[in-house]
């Protein structure tokens, strides 16, 4: 070790000595800074932006400097290894190593600990920007930069191990730089070749280093990735010693291939048996443990237990979201189910590629005058696809049925014999891919009943099926949209009152809008519903009172007479606001942030509730209007009109009125749950898509039906909110920091290269 440690510090001296790794040093300096500095001023006029320090650093969709600054890397590290070894061989100094009594291992070891030096002082300037952002970032994410800094370390000292590989193959240190450099790119690039072939692809990707580093940038340790740049930095100085060793001594080719095979064959080892998904281990040092499921879902996958999971993607090739999941995507495929890997390793991921028909394709195949056979090889052309790899219409049709799923990209689970969708979606969805709490959602729906919402369709009630402003689509049954209840658990039906029974067993009834009374027969199905204790949720509309309370009346509730307005200068004035109130919360604990913050639900044409607590039930306002700005208005009027007031003498009433009520009480040893809005429309569709208000209906919406649940669906995601989400930056500091890292500290950097390089040419 005494021997290494003389060698790391001449080798070091010698690099300090020399212009380069100085002028290296300034330029990696400053083109930090030109991003650091760059953004100040932006961060001084901006609050709340949440997880600042990913912001900053690590995240590749922002300014993400240390994400950005290690894909040039590669390029800085060949100028620093290329004389390590060829300097050595050119000089002929080579040769008095080989004679004297230090072993080659011990000449490559110190030469490589030099560079682990040389790597430190670049992670202590990459550590000058981490430590100012710590300064006016309060609540500064350090463990997770620690972490990106560490894969940082990590991935020059592979670009050093093999640069001194490279260097031991020449005695031009010009030709080692250039070879380094070539080796590094390929390395940097072979990631992207042969994705589309499954032979290929794992076997190019494990070879691309800077990847491997992608996951503990974003704050995620794990031992496979610090095992593989390990076994890269072993297998490169294990290839210098043999390179250096077999000059010295004579061996025969079949000898000199086999020590660089059986090295390679022992790097390959380490490296596939630490990425074997049982053997990983992990730490999230984010604080917020962003990078792992949450502990929801971690105990959905600890129910499941030992047995296997199944997950099959069907992706049709017709379909645009295709190109979502190619062959080539696979890698990003798998690592998307990662976070659920971690926690069951037995999750078994399979890809199903076919061609099949899609809505609209008649009219495409009307127009180009094609069978749909002679399309897809059409398309199959043009895209340079390979048709033996998808299935035939007939042939998918058999495995599955996927015909209510519009042709699109779907994931079917198995588990027990159990089976449910998990869908992708369309823009101008939040995101293609299913976010964790669907996936969750899917997960618990195959360990348990689903709960079953079922809307009623007499009266010309709303509509779960049609896609009109008035209707209930959007949030109940709408398979293209990640927030609607089908795609959180719920399992959505309808039921005529009149000429069927209601459903054993559901989670609830939704009555939405009748507009024709009920018969005597359907009132006395109500009633025993009601009395056996179903869940049950009665929205109305102003001018149905007649049709809506006598149905209400056994709960203790009625639905005054009138509509009730609110004065506003932007909006209609039947445009009625109520905000959240404290039997809201009551119901959703989650909803005590919207409550606090005074969030509203917009309410286009609302009635006004009155109560009694009797019959049983505990009653409690969920929303009620603003006392100061809406009344309740009777008689006709225009919604329209710039001179509609409150009028006490035609019978208008003043005041904060509910709109919406929540009921409670127990039966059969099980709290009953009903829900009174004096307002059908603030969850259809039209006022789920309302972007000229900022609202809450369908997050109080899909609480209500979590209610109805007992908190079973959807699935609770709650995480804890980043509090590294704001700065303490004035305009005097940004223009301190810019001063010092645009000058003074590169500066001092030159200064002091100066003063050592001029030393030693005195000496």
């Amino acid at each position: 070790m005494k021997k290494i440690i003389q060698i790391a510090r001449l080798e070091l001296s010698l690099l300090f000595y020399s212009p380069i790794a100085w002028l290296l040093m300034i330029v990696l300096f400053v083109q930090m800074s030109v991003g650091f500095t760059g953004v100040m001023p932006g961060l001084e006029s901006a609050k709340n932006i949440p997880f600042l320090t990913s912001f900053l650093f690590t995240d590749p969709q922002k300014m993400g400097l240390l994400v950005h600054i290690l894909n040039s890397l590669y390029l800085y590290i060949p100028l620093i290894t290329m004389g390590i070894i060829s300097r050595e061989t050119s000089s002929g100094s080579i040769k008095l190593l080989y004679s004297s009594p230090v072993k080659l291992s011990q000449v490559v070891y110190g030469k490589f600990a030099a560079m682990l030096a040389y790597n430190l002082v670049i992670i202590g300037v990459l550590s000058l920007f981490v430590l100012a952002a710590a300064f006016f970032i309060p609540n500064f994410d350090y463990l997770h930069i620690l972490v990106a800094l560490f894969a940082a370390f990590l991935l020059l000292n592979a670009y050093s191990a093999i640069g001194i590989f490279v260097s031991s193959l020449t005695t031009y240190q010009a030709v080692a730089a250039i070879g380094t450099f070539v080796v590094l790119a390929f390395m940097n690039y072979i990631g992207t070749v042969g994705q589309g072939i499954d032979v290929v692809r794992d076997l190019t990707y494990s070879l691309s280093m800077p990847s491997r580093a992608a996951s503990m940038l974003a704050g995620l340790l794990n031992t496979r990735d610090v095992l593989y740049y390990l076994a890269i930095i072993g297998m490169f100085l294990a290839f210098t010693i043999t390179k250096l060793e077999l000059e010295r001594v004579s061996r025969s080719v079949f000898q000199q291939v086999f020590r660089y095979v059986l090295i390679v064959l022992i790097g390959l080892s380490v490296t596939y048996v630490s990425s074997r998904q049982p053997l990983i281990a992990y730490y999230d040092a984010t604080a917020t443990k962003t990078n792992t499921i949450t502990k929801t879902s971690q105990e959905i996958l600890q129910k499941m237990g030992n047995e296997p999971l199944e997950v099959t993607e069907y992706i049709n090739g017709m379909e645009g979201s295709y190109w979502e999941s190619t062959p080539s995507q696979r890698i990003a495929d798998i690592a998307r189910w990662e976070p659920y890997l971690r926690f069951k390793p037995n999750i078994k991921l399979k890809w199903v590629y076919y061609n099949d028909t899609i809505p609209g394709m008649a009219a495409v195949l009307a127009e180009s005058k094609k069978t749909f056979e002679e399309l897809v090889i059409h398309m199959a052309k043009l895209q340079k696809l390979n048709l033996r790899k998808f299935l035939k219409p007939e042939d998918i049709r058999k495995q599955i049925d996927l015909s209510g799923e519009n042709g699109r990209l779907v994931m079917q689970l198995k588990y027990k014999g159990k089976a449910t969708f998990l869908r992708t979606f369309p823009p101008p969805d939040a995101g293609f891919w299913p976010q964790e709490e669907v996936k969750a959602a899917a997960l618990k729906r195959l360990m348990q009943t689903a709960p079953k919402v079922v809307f009623a369709t007499d009266g010309y009630q709303r509509s779960i099926g049609k896609l009109g402003e008035r209707n209930y689509r959007t949030l109940a049954n709408e398979k293209l949209s990640s927030t609607s209840m089908i795609n959180h658990g719920f399992d959505i039906d309808s039921v005529s009152l009149e000429h069927g029974e209601i459903p054993a067993d559901i989670a609830a009834l939704v009555i939405g809008d009748p507009k024709v009374a009920f018969s005597a027969e359907t009132k006395a199905k109500l009633e025993k519903y009601i009395a056996e204790g179903g869940n049950l949720i009665i929205a109305a509309e102003p001018g149905k009172q007649s049709i809506v309370n006598p149905l209400l009346e056994p709960l203790g509730v009625k639905m005054l007479n009138g509509t009730v307005v609110q004065r506003s200068k932007e909006y209609a004035f039947d445009l009625v606001a109520p905000e959240l109130a404290a039997g809201s919360v009551a119901m959703a604990p989650a909803l005590q942030f919207l409550f606090q913050q005074k969030a509203v639900v917009s309410m286009p044409g609302a009635g006004a509730l009155s109560y009694v607590n009797s019959g049983g039930f505990a009653i409690h306002p969920l929303l009620m209007t603003d006392e100061q700005n809406s009344w309740i208005k009777t008689g006709k009027f225009a919604v329209d009109s710039a001179a509609l007031n409150f009028d006490a003498k035609s019978g208008d009433q003043q005041g904060s009125f509910p709109t919406a009520l929540m009921l409670t009480r127990q039966v059969k040893n099980k709290e009953q749950r009903i829900v009174v809005a004096s307002d059908a429309d603030f969850f259809s569709n039209g006022e789920l898509a309302r972007g000229n208000m900022s609202t809450v209906n369908g997050y109080f919406a899909m609480k209500i039906f979590s209610w109805f649940t007992y908190g079973e669906f959807p699935v609770e995601m709650s995480r804890p909110r980043p509090k590294d989400n704001n700065t303490t930056l004035t305009k005097a500091s940004v223009k301190i920091i810019q001063v010092l890292y645009y000058a003074v500290i590169p500066g001092a950097m030159f200064l002091i290269g100066m003063v050592v390089l001029i030393r030693r040419k005195r000496k």
